[in-house]
């Protein structure tokens, strides 16, 4: 978000604790504080707008919308399409039913994620009425992505060989690089648009996403596709086991279908796939190489080894006999539909 404000020859001002790489942007203006409890340092300042990117707690949202409403014209609240209440129904757009905690005074983040979120969206608006901007982002990836959950597709492709592809090839995955997000952002602030936009990538079939990576790595990944029942048979979990994925199962029909319309009339784009792929995996061979040996997010090698192999002896080539079953693998995990948007401190939200 620094990086196009800047480029776009805005001047920035930071608002963090000082915790999390001090040192990023020494050009840049730094206040510190902290959002829960200690916002003295925004005291007495004027701003054209205020990009808030990690707000979770309404409360904490209500305090600094309302210090900030009287010297700020616009509020950008950084969301996630996690809000909605009914992920069955495709093609859910910005008016689409939000979800509701159970008791709104509740700050249990992980519980209910999406419902809090659609509180702090609704704290902001109430704060600033008619200069609030709320962006509903999807699966944020690229460079810079911690969390490795689209990561993990580029890698693997990267490594070569045969890779386990989940469900069917025609199953839409939706994700959306962080810079064209920014440049969404920033966009947006320029053209004083105000209102709700869901910011995703537009929907692609897995197999697009898997055959893209692997043009624009010259791998020579070969792809098994493994169907949903055998993998759900064998414990393996979309979104958490395998990233990006989540196959149209019962309730899950439209989560890889929001509809984003209303953002790319303002001015969303969106760049080539292989230029999000070559740049996250130019990045990834930046880390340490204990960062990489072990990746955040998806199955091991050693993991997808076993389960093409107990694909392949229930699904032999033609001609070869089927090998006995030894009974299904197992693997924990579970799935989950939260997303995070970007934060100032990482919380260990999964997405």
């Amino acid at each position: 978000m620094v990086e196009a404000a800047q480029r776009r020859g805005h001047t920035v001002t930071l608002f963090n604790r000082g915790k999390t790489r001090p040192d990023m942007f020494p050009n840049v203006e730094k206040l510190r504080g902290d959002r829960d409890g200690d916002l003295k340092a925004l005291e007495g300042r004027t701003w054209d707008t205020v990009i808030d990117t990690s707000g979770y707690v309404p409360r904490i949202v209500k305090a600094s919308a309302e210090l900030l409403a009287p010297k700020v014209r616009q509020y950008v609240f950084v969301s996630t399409i996690s809000v909605y209440a009914d992920t069955s129904q495709v093609g859910i757009d910005e008016t689409s039913p939000v979800a509701v905690a159970p008791n709104p005074k509740t700050e249990d983040i992980p519980a209910h994620y999406g419902a809090l979120k659609a509180l702090c969206e609704q704290a902001a608006e109430a704060a600033l009425p008619g200069r609030t901007t709320v962006v509903r982002p999807g699966l944020i990836v690229g460079p810079g992505d911690g969390s490795d959950r689209f990561t993990y597709w580029p890698v693997r492709v990267a490594a070569g060989g045969e890779v386990l592809a989940p469900g069917d090839p025609s199953n839409p995955v939706q994700f959306i690089n962080v810079r064209d997000l920014a440049e969404f952002i920033i966009t947006a602030i320029e053209g004083g648009h105000v209102g709700i936009y869901n910011a995703n990538g537009a929907p692609m079939p897995m197999g697009d996403l898997l055959s893209g990576s692997k043009a624009a790595l010259a791998s020579n990944a070969e792809f098994t596709w493994v169907d949903r029942q055998f993998l759900a048979d064998n414990k393996v979990e979309p979104w958490s086991d395998l990233p990006v994925w989540i196959p149209p199962d019962p309730g899950f029909e439209g989560a890889t279908s929001v509809r984003i319309d209303r953002a790319t009339a303002i001015g969303l784009k969106f760049r080539p796939l292989a230029e999000t792929v070559t740049a996250t995996v130019a990045w990834w061979n930046t880390l340490p190489e204990p960062r990489r040996a072990k990746m955040r997010a998806g199955i091991t090698r050693e993991r997808e080894a076993e389960l093409l192999a107990a694909w392949h002896a229930a699904h032999p080539a033609p001609g070869k006999p089927k090998a006995k079953e030894e009974g299904g693998l197992r693997s924990p995990g579970r799935m989950s539909l939260r997303t995070c948007a970007f934060s100032h401190a990482q919380r260990g939200m999964s997405s």
